[in-house]
């Protein structure tokens, strides 16, 4: 669900073709007045997310020759996405989306161990993979009708962003709003947008460019998100709440796990 600190806020946590292990993770931080994390309340994570089985290797991949050699890439995942789509509840479209961004992140940044299963967790949180308020994610994984966050406009409760893109993505002149299925502010997105699927647009209300944008924020600064205090601190850079954290970790870890048990099942 679109809340007041967004992607935009710092970067997210994704792929890891690795097991991980079981979610033990306590955490309640926010931001102190000064707008440093209070780290004194944000106790030690003692475990990742389980890593989500792991898809298929695909090509093209973004880094890789000729990424516009086919239309939307990520359809390649589609058998692997609707072996867990209905068990899961997430729409195809976003496991394919989920799932490319793992394989791209691990052929880009390996050190990083991000699993489809983290962005996915993020996607749940977030707009429940693009189908906030009545939305519906589309086959190529943009929701109908877009989704916008409520204005930046420092009201209580609320940060105050003033707008910085001229109301391009988010059609608002006057203050910023989070944008998309992950709900990137526009601000993050100047720096961290990707063409995910070789359409040739950056598109925050795409999930396939907004999961891959998400993964590369997550793994930024050398994060490896199997350490349990380099996640916590991956997923608190795109929300700083220990609560946001906390509910991530909930559904990434449930994720994972079930997804695992269903490919035992095969």
């Amino acid at each position: 669900m679109p809340r007041r600190r967004k992607a935009s806020d710092s970067p997210l946590v994704l792929l890891s073709g690795l097991a991980m292990l079981a979610v033990l993770v306590l955490l309640a931080g926010l931001l102190d007045n000064g707008g440093q994390r209070n780290r004194s309340r944000l106790p030690s994570a003692t475990a990742p997310p389980r890593a989500g089985a792991q898809p298929p290797q695909v090509r093209p991949l973004p880094g890789g020759a000729d990424p516009a050699a086919t239309s939307r890439p990520q359809r390649q995942l589609s058998d692997w996405a609707e072996n867990f789509s209905d068990e899961l509840n997430i729409p195809m479209a976003a496991l394919e989306a989920y799932g490319y961004a793992e394989l791209a992140l691990e052929r880009t940044r390996p050190d990083c161990g991000l699993s489809w299963s983290v962005l996915a967790g993020v996607g749940a949180v977030e707009s429940g993979h693009g189908r906030y308020g009545g939305s519906d994610l589309d086959s190529t994984a943009r929701p109908e009708p877009p989704i916008r966050g409520i204005p930046l406009d420092g009201s209580e409760g609320v940060r105050l962003i003033r707008d910085t893109d001229g109301g391009k993505l988010d059609g608002d002149t006057v203050y910023d709003r989070a944008v998309g299925p992950l709900q990137f502010i526009p601000s993050t997105w100047r720096d961290w947008g990707r063409d995910g699927d070789a359409d040739g647009v950056a598109d925050p209300d795409d999930l396939d460019d907004a999961a891959l944008a998400a993964g590369y924020y997550l793994c930024d600064s050398g994060s490896d998100l199997r350490r349990a205090e380099q996640f916590r601190d991956a997923v608190l850079r795109y929300n700083a709440s220990g609560e946001y954290v906390q509910q991530v970790l909930d559904h990434a870890d449930d994720y994972g796990k079930r997804s695992r048990e269903l490919t035992r099942k095969e």
